[in-house]
C-alpha cells in the first residue's frame, strides 16, 4: 500500500509543477505563440498589440489589445482583418504543438475587408501549400489545398464592419453593426452560425448550418440550410453549396410585409401594390451558377390573393438584374394597381381619398420606381384579370422591361365579349407616361362604357382602334393629359334614355329607347378631351349626326346629337339634341331654336320678308313717302327729309 501513496504523491507534485510552470508563462509569450500559430495557419502576418492578459479558468486563453491580419500582397496595404481587441481560448496542448482546438474566439468591433480581383483571385483564401501570400503559385509546384488543423467551439464577433468588393463584377457594398456567432466543434463536421446584419439599419437575422465544412473549404459541395428573417418575414434555402460560388436547393419564403422585408435588405422605397405581393409566399427550386445566373424552377407564387406558377432565370452580372420569366395564373386580381400606396394592406382608403375618387379620377400618387429595378422579359398567361374599373378575360402577353420602360405586347386579351390586341407602354425614365396602340373587335359597348366611364345608355358591339398618350404621376393627371386619335364602328344597337321617334314627332325627349342599325365615328384627343365631328348613326326610318366634346379628364360631356326623320327623298325633320353634364347624369334636351333653323329655314326667310314689307308699307303711309322703283325705304326717307329741309329753309326768306 505504501507504493500507492508514493505514486499519488508523485502525481500531485507533477501537477503542481505543471500548474506553476503555466502560471509563470508570461502573457506576451502566449500572445506570440498564438500569433505564430495563426500566421502559420493563414500564411499572413498576424500582429497583436497592447496589453496581453492570460486567463486559466474556466478556459486557458489570452486577451489582447488591437489585432491585425495582413491582406494578400496584391490586395493593398490595408489589413484584411483588424479588431480593437481579441480574446482566444485554447486547449492547453495547443501551447506545445499539435492540432489547434480553439474553445473560444471573441473579436470586438472588427473591420473585415473581403476582395475579389478582376482575374478571380480572392483575398480570403488561406492556408495553401505551394502558394505565396499573394495567392500565386511558387515555382513549378502546383497549388493544392492544405487542410487546416483547426476546430472552433465558438467564435463571437460583435459590431463588425464588413466590406465586400468584387472587381470582376464592378460591385461593392459595406455592412456595419454586424454580429456573428459561429460554432464549429469538428473540422470535418457541421458548423452552425447565427448572424445579425444591418444593411439598412434594421436588423436582419441570418442563421443556419453548413455540413462537411472541411470539404467545403476544399471546394467540394456541402449541404447547407440558411434562413433570412426580418420583421417583414423570412426566407429559407435548403440544399447544397460550394465556394465557386454555386448552389442548388429548395427556396421557401413567407413574407407578411414584402416592402418591409426588402427595406431591411437595403431596397428602400419599394412600394408593392395590392395584388403583386404585399403579403407573399414563395416556393421553388433554386440554383446559382458561378457565372451569376439564378434559376427558379417549379415555382409557386402566392401574391396576396393571386396564385401564379412558372419558372425564371435571373442574370446578376450586369448593371441591373436581367429577368426571363414565364408565369401562369388563374383569376388575377390587380385592382390595387391604381390604389393609393398609402392605403393599408387591405387596400382600404381614407375618407378623404374616397371623396377624391368620387369627385373624379384618383389624385393618389402612382409610384412606378419599381420599373427601374431590373430589365428583361416576362411572359404571362392568365384566365382573367381584374383591373378594378376594367374586368378582362383571358390574357396572353409578353412584357419587355428596359431601363424603366415597360412594353406589354397584348397577343390575346379577351374582354367584354371581344378580342383586344396591340401594345401598351409604361415609361418612367423621366416621369411616368402611359400610351399605346390598341385594336378591338366585337366589344360589348354597354359593359365597357359602364366600367370605364359609368355610361350605360349605349348597347351594341363595336370594332375600333385607338392610339393614345398620357403623362402624370396620378390617374387624374394622366386622364387630363390624354392625347391621340381613334375610330370605331358598330352594328345594330340601342341607345336608352330617350325615344328618338317620339322626340321627333312630339318633342318629348324623356324615357324610352332608340334602336339603330349602324354607328361610326372618328375622334381626336387633346389635353384630356375627346373631340368628334363626324358621328354617323343610321336608323330604320331616320339618320343622325353628332359633334362635340367628351371630357375624359373632367368626366363630363358637351355634345350635340342631331337625328333626322327620313322621307321618300332622303330628307325630313331634324331636331338637334343637346347632351351636357357629368357622365353619370347628363341632361338630354332638344334644341328647338336650332331645330327651326334646320327645318324651316326657307319658311322663316319668307316670313321675315313679308313682315319687312308690311313694316315698310306702314312707314311709307305714316311718313307720306313715295318710293321710286328699285329704291329702298331708307333712301326714300332720306330724299323726303332733304326736301322738307329745303322747303323749311326757303320759308325763312319769304
Amino acid at each position: 500500500m505504501r507504493w500507492i501513496f508514493r505514486l499519488v504523491g508523485l502525481i500531485v507534485v507533477l501537477a503542481i509543477v505543471v500548474v506553476v510552470s503555466i502560471l509563470m508563462l508570461p502573457g506576451d509569450r502566449i500572445a506570440r505563440i498564438a500569433a505564430d500559430q495563426l500566421g502559420a495557419m493563414t500564411g499572413r502576418e498576424v500582429r497583436m498589440q497592447g496589453d496581453t492578459t492570460v486567463s486559466f479558468w474556466p478556459v486557458l486563453g489570452i486577451s489582447t489589445g488591437p489585432v491585425t491580419i495582413a491582406n494578400a500582397d496584391w490586395a493593398g496595404e490595408a489589413p484584411m482583418f483588424a479588431a480593437d481587441s481579441l480574446k482566444i481560448g485554447v486547449e492547453p496542448q495547443a501551447l506545445f504543438g499539435g492540432d489547434i482546438r480553439i474553445t473560444g474566439l471573441e473579436a470586438t468591433a472588427p473591420t473585415i475587408r473581403l476582395l475579389r480581383a478582376a482575374d478571380g483571385r480572392v483575398n480570403w483564401e488561406l492556408g495553401i501549400e505551394g502558394v505565396a501570400p499573394s495567392g500565386q503559385g511558387t515555382g513549378d509546384a502546383p497549388a493544392r489545398s492544405n487542410r487546416l488543423s483547426l476546430t472552433l467551439d465558438r467564435a463571437l464577433i460583435t459590431n463588425a464592419s464588413v466590406s465586400i468588393t468584387d472587381n470582376a463584377q464592378g460591385t461593392s457594398f459595406r455592412l456595419d453593426g454586424t454580429d456573428f456567432d459561429l460554432r464549429w466543434p469538428d473540422y470535418e463536421g457541421t458548423a452552425t452560425f447565427d448572424a445579425v446584419l444591418r444593411p439598412a439599419g434594421t436588423a436582419v437575422r441570418l442563421s443556419g448550418h453548413l455540413d462537411r465544412v472541411g470539404d467545403f473549404i476544399d471546394g467540394a459541395v456541402s449541404d447547407v440550410a440558411v434562413t433570412i428573417g426580418t420583421q417583414g418575414g423570412e426566407a429559407t434555402f435548403t440544399g447544397q453549396v460550394a465556394t465557386a460560388p454555386e448552389a442548388s436547393g429548395r427556396l421557401t419564403a413567407g413574407l407578411s410585409d414584402t416592402a418591409g422585408f426588402l427595406a431591411a435588405l437595403g431596397l428602400t422605397g419599394v412600394e408593392v401594390p395590392r395584388g403583386l405581393g404585399r403579403v407573399a409566399e414563395v416556393q421553388g427550386t433554386l440554383s446559382l451558377s458561378r457565372e451569376g445566373r439564378v434559376s427558379l424552377r417549379d415555382t409557386v407564387l402566392q401574391l396576396d390573393d393571386n396564385r401564379l406558377t412558372g419558372a425564371a432565370d435571373i442574370v446578376l452580372s450586369g448593371a441591373r438584374p436581367r429577368l426571363n420569366v414565364q408565369l401562369r395564373a388563374g383569376a388575377l386580381d390587380l385592382s390595387g394597381l391604381g390604389a393609393s400606396g398609402g392605403a393599408g394592406e387591405s387596400g382600404t382608403t381614407t375618407a378623404s381619398e374616397r371623396s377624391v375618387v368620387q369627385e373624379g379620377w384618383s389624385k393618389a400618387p402612382i409610384d412606378a420606381s419599381a420599373l427601374g429595378l431590373a430589365d428583361g422579359e416576362v411572359a404571362l398567361v392568365a384566365d382573367s384579370v381584374d383591373l378594378g374599373a376594367l374586368k378582362l378575360g383571358k390574357l396572353r402577353t409578353l412584357a419587355r422591361l428596359d431601363r424603366s420602360r415597360l412594353v406589354f405586347d397584348l397577343r390575346e386579351l379577351r374582354a367584354y365579349d371581344g378580342l383586344i390586341t396591340g401594345e401598351f407602354v409604361m415609361n418612367n425614365r423621366s416621369g411616368l407616361s402611359v400610351g399605346g396602340k390598341i385594336a378591338a373587335d366585337d366589344i360589348n359597348l354597354q359593359t365597357l362604357l359602364r366600367d370605364a366611364m359609368d355610361i350605360t345608355r349605349l348597347e351594341g358591339s363595336a370594332d375600333g382602334e385607338v392610339q393614345f398618350l398620357g403623362v402624370g404621376q396620378s390617374m387624374h393627371a394622366i386622364m387630363n393629359s390624354l392625347s391621340g386619335s381613334g375610330a370605331f364602328k358598330t352594328g345594330r344597337g340601342v341607345i336608352s334614355g330617350f325615344d328618338l321617334d317620339r322626340l321627333m314627332r312630339s318633342g318629348d325627349g324623356t324615357g324610352g329607347t332608340t334602336v339603330f342599325d349602324t354607328l361610326q365615328a372618328t375622334f381626336t384627343m387633346d389635353k384630356g378631351n375627346l373631340y368628334n365631328d363626324d358621328l354617323g348613326l343610321s336608323l330604320p326610318r331616320a339618320s343622325a349626326t353628332g359633334a362635340g366634346r367628351v371630357g375624359l379628364g373632367a368626366r363630363d360631356i358637351d355634345y350635340v346629337f342631331t337625328p333626322r326623320l327620313l322621307d321618300g327623298g332622303g330628307s325630313g325633320l331634324a331636331i338637334p339634341v343637346k347632351i351636357r353634364g357629368p357622365w353619370a347624369n347628363p341632361r338630354i334636351t332638344p334644341d328647338l331654336e336650332a331645330a327651326i333653323d334646320l327645318n324651316f329655314k326657307e319658311e322663316k326667310q319668307e316670313l321675315e320678308r313679308k313682315a319687312r314689307e308690311e313694316v315698310e308699307r306702314e312707314v311709307e303711309k305714316q311718313l307720306g313717302i313715295e318710293r321710286q322703283e328699285g329704291q329702298s325705304l331708307e333712301d326714300a326717307a332720306k330724299d323726303a327729309l332733304e326736301k322738307e329741309l329745303e322747303r323749311g329753309i326757303l320759308k325763312l326768306f319769304d
